[in-house]
């Protein structure tokens, strides 16, 4: 590559951007991108990003929603620096140009999700993750030193003798591979919701910060702990596309196919509660009937249903739908990743000179279950938290010599397609789990993920389509097996026969490395 950087960012999400803003004027920042730079799951969050930024509302009240939310097993300091920083960068952001929906009287329009005990979501209607990524973009193109390459799929993270991170090998869209050297790498490579064949991520979310970290020796935590949205669009044919949870919010509630709200009869917080309760609750009343259940805004004023949430609007009219008239087939989706790269409340991994930032990262900051609309806000808070970070630390290291392409032996292809694995996924290590499973996934991913694994340790290469598969394995194996460790229920990990959450042998963290499995 042309650009040789001082500092390395794999993805351009919110996280990423807000990095590359903090260490624009330190040095060179390249950011590279596997696809076209806007396509990722910052640009397909519709629902908002919380703050607490009301009058009426604190930090303090956030981080117990958030608290509360993450079942337990939040990391309290995480928390506490989502929550308190949180108000500042949102401020910021509105700064810098964003269009965030307000009220006649010129302040924020918040809005209501669940698990939330107040409006603290603020929004671009129904398209917010894409008005932020606007934002950043601008920001980020008008500073010094920053460059962007694109349809650059990051394959391998290189470490030296003493195990420190001073590239990647990269793998061109013509089919050529590269090394690109540099001081310090940021993971802002978004999640994995592709591991699950009924998701809501765009294509691009197939886990590949999580899998090159991994095979770089780094640790990773909670991975067992996967959201699943309870209201994807569920129609045959069309993506499974997601229904923001700001919809019930604002009224919508979950109907059955007689068009009864059942939500109360397996919650108290009914249509509001934590996105894992009710995904379950969705799947479990219709097992129950064995007919479809829906998401209804019939009762609302039709005019607000269509300027509040056009986007929506419009893929359900494609889909042949009136959003609100109709009642809108809906399914719970994978939608979410609560685990990923274990890292510090800076982004530091516990590979020298890696870091991570955004949903590739585990920090703790949303335990068990994320609450809704804090994903937007961890993007902008730890992306800029790793950016300084970063900024500061290079002061102190060299900058590596260039790494040297390794001649490269024969190719090898994972045993399990794609779809193989999303398939057996969403099957066995979905919704509801058990010890058996979990045992036949476990079975069917462990010999696949070695084999490639050894192969490419031993120098062979890979297709492009064959990576994608190799983040897919990697991946699923590892939620398959911190889900079959941990031997209990706790927010986005429901076990069958573990169906009760044990404070007393699992309120703590799982975490997983080629150093010191987890199993």
């Amino acid at each position: 590559m042309a650009v040789r950087p001082d500092f390395l960012i794999i993805g351009s999400g919110i996280a990423g951007l807000r990095a590359a803003v903090e260490l624009a004027g330190a040095g060179t920042v390249l950011i590279l991108t596997k696809a076209e730079p806007r396509e990722g799951n910052t640009g397909y969050a519709q629902g908002g990003i919380a703050a607490a930024v009301d009058r009426d509302d604190s930090p303090d009240q956030h981080a117990a929603d958030t608290l509360a939310a993450g079942d337990g097993l939040c990391d309290p300091g995480a928390v506490r620096v989502l929550c308190e920083e949180g108000p500042g960068y949102v401020r910021e952001l509105i700064e810098w140009g964003a269009r965030f929906n307000r009220e006649a009287d010129g302040t924020p329009a918040l809005g209501l999700e669940a698990a939330h005990s107040r409006r603290r979501v603020l929004h671009t209607k129904d398209a917010t993750g894409r008005e932020i990524g606007r934002v950043l973009w601008a920001r980020a193109s008008s500073l010094p030193g920053i460059h962007i390459s694109d349809h650059a799929r990051a394959i391998e993270i290189i470490t030296d003798g003493d195990g420190r991170c001073v590239g990647v090998r990269v793998l061109q869209e013509d089919g050529v591979t590269n090394v690109v050297g540099c001081a310090l790498v940021l993971l802002a490579t978004g999640g994995a919701g592709h591991v699950y064949s009924d998701t809501t991520n765009p294509l691009v979310a197939t886990g590949d910060g999580i899998a090159m970290a991994f095979r770089a020796g780094a640790a990773v935590a909670d991975l067992e702990f996967i959201q699943f949205h309870p209201t994807a669009l569920h129609v045959p044919g069309h993506p499974r596309f997601l229904l923001s949870e700001a919809l019930r919010g604002e009224g919508a509630r979950l109907v059955n196919a007689d068009g009864e709200a059942f939500m109360r009869s397996y919650d108290a917080a009914g249509d509001l509660a934590p996105r894992d309760r009710v995904a379950r609750a969705a799947e479990q009343e219709a097992r129950r009937t064995g007919r479809p259940i829906y998401l209804s805004l019939a009762h609302l004023d039709a005019g607000f249903v269509y300027a509040r949430f056009p986007l929506i609007s419009e893929v359900c009219r494609q889909a042949g739908f009136d959003l609100a008239r109709d009642r809108i087939p809906v399914g719970p989706a994978a939608h979410y990743v609560m685990g990923g790269v274990r890292t510090d409340l800076d982004g530091r991994a516990s590979v020298s000179g890696l870091f991570a930032a955004g949903e590739v990262a585990c920090t703790g900051v949303h335990g068990a279950n994320r609450l809704a609309s804090n994903s937007l806000l961890e993007g902008l808070v730890f992306g800029a938290r790793a950016g300084r970070a970063m900024r500061e630390s290079v002061r102190t290291v060299a900058t590596p010599a260039d790494a040297r392409a390794s001649h490269r032996g024969p190719a090898v292809a994972p045993s399990l397609t794609a779809s193989d694995i999303q398939a057996l996924m969403w099957r066995e290590v979905g919704l509801f789990r058990n010890r058996a499973g979990l045992t036949t996934a476990i079975d069917r991913l462990e010999p696949a993920w070695h084999t490639v694994h050894d192969a490419l340790r031993g120098g062979a290469t890979m297709a492009a389509e064959d990576w994608r598969t190799m983040s897919l394995l990697t991946v699923g194996r590892l939620i398959a097996r911190a889900a079959l460790r941990r031997e209990e229920s706790r927010g986005g990990h429901y076990r069958d026969d573990y169906p009760a959450r044990d404070d007393i042998h699992w309120r703590r963290r799982l975490t997983d490395s080629l150093h010191v499995g987890s199993m």
